[in-house]
């Protein structure tokens, strides 16, 4: 207990770069993965070669590799950020292609006759998409998309190699205080089930609300 006591502020600060990591990483990721299953199912053929590449090469990159790509890569093109935002472009683009496929395996739910019957009314591709079909489709997407958003609140751990602060980093500072390894771990454990919890509960309750009937 005392590990935690002597080193709040530390513990406070960590949980809030890895609170700030998933929040603004999600947005990012929901943005992107709504663009990316709109471009899946577009009508017209390069937009979803596009996104079609988009979720197969980041589906099948590890995460560790792309943040090296993003860190390193992108400064040498003269594109020089905050290690921080670095991460969460990382992050956002990894999780955005597990929230396209999400969001294309609720948009293939909907039946085939309702964006039939948007057409025949001279609804564009666009206006059947967000009118018609999403509204439908996201009932049955938010699960998969709570899980995805869980998964990344637990990937950000790897932002603390890349010199970005959140959770998991706090115990390279307490090892080096000469505090027990275990109860390090243990209470950045906790730090990080209170963050997986909330966002559970958080889409518990979307899910309830919105969710499709059992």
């Amino acid at each position: 207990m005392n590990v935690l006591i002597d080193n709040l502020s530390l513990y406070a600060e960590g949980l809030l770069g890895t609170v700030e990591l998933t929040v603004y990483s999600s947005l990012l990721a929901l943005a992107l993965g709504f663009v990316m299953a709109s471009f899946r199912v577009a009508p017209v053929a390069s937009l979803r070669a596009f996104g079609t590449a988009w979720v197969t090469v980041l589906r099948n990159t590890p995460l560790t590799l792309l943040f090296f790509a993003v860190l390193l890569g992108l400064p040498r093109f003269g594109i020089v950020l905050p290690f921080q935002l670095f991460a969460v472009l990382a992050l956002g683009c990894y999780t955005s292609a597990f929230i396209c496929e999400a969001l294309r395996a609720g948009i293939n739910t909907v039946p085939t006759g309702q964006g039939e019957a948007a057409r025949s009314l001279g609804m564009t591709f666009r206006q059947t998409l967000g009118l018609v079909v999403l509204p439908q489709a996201f009932r049955s997407v938010i699960p998969p998309i709570g899980s995805t958003l869980i998964a990344l609140a637990k990937n950000s751990a790897i932002a603390g190699s890349f010199s970005v602060t959140e959770l998991l980093g706090t115990y390279k500072t307490l090892n080096e205080l000469g505090y027990n390894i275990v109860w390090t771990f243990v209470w950045i454990a906790v730090g990080y089930l209170i963050v997986t919890l909330s966002i559970s509960a958080i889409f518990n309750v979307l899910e309830k609300r919105w969710g499709v009937a059992r």
